[in-house]
């Protein structure tokens, strides 16, 4: 026999170069599925995805958060403010100069049997009030009233969570 006949394994290929290689055509293949789909009805395309991956439709006026902190330390079953919340109402301020974001702030009770508002034993009510302390604060200190929201949940602290979010244009050119 001769060497001519011998068998020389093949030069290895860098792994990674295959898998750029399956993601490109995985890429291409979506973009002609979309391409070859969207002269049927989009919107019925759009629905039919949105409902594989169990997704609700966004609400377009719904602002974007972009932001948080939060105000920690209060006592299970008080609203009293926990310090005199200065550095978040300056955060507020700075923030707010763009008139295109809105401030939410919700407060939160930690679902525990003792944190919650004396009169109605109910957590949420607590929450609110926590939140509507810090709102009565903030608006004090000179924050306009009309660009806070305020929200209310039972999870796992006592705080107020200040939500910065993006939304949109004001009507301004």
């Amino acid at each position: 026999m001769t060497d001519d006949l011998a068998w020389e394994p093949a030069p290895a290929r860098a792994p990674w170069l295959l898998t750029l290689a399956d993601l490109a055509l995985l890429l291409v293949g979506t973009l002609l599925l979309f391409q070859a789909l969207a002269r049927e009805a989009p919107q019925a395309v759009a629905a039919g995805i949105r409902q594989g991956f169990a997704g609700a439709r966004p609400d377009p006026a719904d602002p974007l958060p972009v932001a948080a902190a939060a105000l920690d330390g209060f006592a299970p079953g008080s609203a009293a403010l926990p310090g005199d919340g200065g550095a978040l109402t300056g955060w507020v301020r700075d923030a707010l100069r763009d008139p295109r974001i809105t401030v939410t702030l919700t407060g939160a009770a930690d679902g525990s049997a003792a944190d919650v508002d004396s009169a109605t034993r109910s957590g949420a009510a607590l929450a609110a009030d926590r939140a509507r302390g810090v709102l009565a604060m903030l608006v004090a200190q000179g924050i306009p009233a009309a660009r806070l929201q305020l929200a209310a949940r039972t999870g796992p602290a006592r705080s107020v969570t200040f939500t910065l979010a993006f939304a949109g244009a004001t009507g301004r050119p």
